[in-house]
């Protein structure tokens, strides 16, 4: 799977362009803003874009996905269920950070664990991993060894959980019993800053060792 990071946003929020090397069709995971510079991106890699997959309702993560849809004429796919009332709620969340009017999004299609969505050739894998918010989910491609972790895990961190309906117990179980597993040369792209491995944070991350360190 080829990919190309396009930071997007104040929240220098990850917005992926995924594509098949073989068939040049692609989708954008997490279209954060920014819009017209991610239509200039697709334009430069020279693909096609099929879809628009999210991760969660976070309006950081899914400010552009509307009117990018529109703007294709291709569908919005994921998160999970549970995070309707997020992306119900996108005009309070703008308004909240005095960004533009973002309109209330539903997607064409809800994900759920061990779904999977293909992109041309590949195949990703769905995985639910609540906690940051129940329905966040992350996408896997276990034929490049590449996860797309959204706000679940970060280099040297993990996401979020004083949102609504959060909760970072469920987030570290998630880590641990799902993501883990998929091993240490899993590498992943998370929602913001740098790309890391799975074998990495294992090791290293201070949140998911069995004692937390004191500072």
């Amino acid at each position: 799977m080829n990919y190309r990071i396009i930071p997007v946003t104040a929240f220098s929020q990850n917005c992926s362009l995924i594509w098949c090397e073989h068939t040049k069709l692609a989708a954008l995971v997490d279209p954060g803003g920014d819009a017209e510079r991610i239509k200039q991106e697709v334009t430069a890699a020279g693909v096609t874009l099929m879809q628009i997959l999210l991760t969660h309702g976070h309006l950081d993560h899914v400010g552009a996905a509307g009117e990018l849809a529109q703007h294709y004429g291709i569908p919005v796919i994921g998160p999970e269920k549970e995070d309707e009332f997020w992306l119900q709620g996108l005009p309070a969340q703008s308004k909240m950070f005095g960004l533009g009017d973002c309109p209330a999004l539903t997607p064409d299609r809800w994900l759920n664990e061990g779904d999977t969505v293909s992109v041309g050739n590949i195949s990703l894998q769905v995985l639910h991993c609540p906690g940051h918010t129940p329905g966040h989910i992350v996408f896997f491609d276990d034929a490049s060894r590449l996860l797309i972790s959204g706000d679940v895990i970060f280099k040297g961190g993990v996401g979020r959980s004083d949102f609504p309906r959060g909760d970072h117990g469920q987030l570290i179980d998630a880590i641990k019993r799902k993501l883990l597993p998929l091993g240490d040369d899993v590498t992943f792209i998370p929602g913001h800053g740098p790309l890391s491995t799975l074998g990495e944070e294992r090791l290293h991350n201070p949140f998911l060792q069995d004692e937390m360190p004191v500072w």
